[in-house]
């Protein structure tokens, strides 16, 4: 039996959004979404259409077509929408995928910030 292990080499994100946390959730609802992710005190949803898992596979890049965040210090695994909607939060702080992703998402945000300075 051989195993290969063969993880994304590149994440491309083509729209980062910063959003307040009750946009991200209504959003997702409406969108369809089953659930967000929080890492490291932030907020995701994503955007990622069915052939960017053939990018993957075969290029070893994965395409996120939209991301939003938001600041989402403390944990929950649900986030209460208006009228009781509510959608599942998954903790993806163990994964390096997501930590990666907050880590370019924390650089874009540090550079905005001395852009508009």
């Amino acid at each position: 039996m051989i195993i290969d292990i063969k993880p994304t080499r590149k994440i491309v994100i083509l729209g980062l959004e910063r959003r307040d946390p009750e946009n991200i959730g209504f959003c997702a609802i409406t969108f369809g979404a089953t659930r967000l992710f929080w890492a490291e005190g932030y907020l995701l949803c994503l955007e990622v259409y069915e052939k960017s898992i053939e990018y993957e596979i075969e290029r070893g890049e994965f395409y996120i077509s939209q991301l939003c965040y938001a600041s989402f210090p403390k944990y929950s695994r649900i986030l209460e929408i208006e009228k009781g909607a509510q959608i599942p939060i998954v903790n993806v702080s163990d994964m390096r995928l997501y930590r990666e992703i907050i880590k370019a998402i924390r650089l874009e945000s540090k550079d905005n910030i001395l852009l508009t300075s």
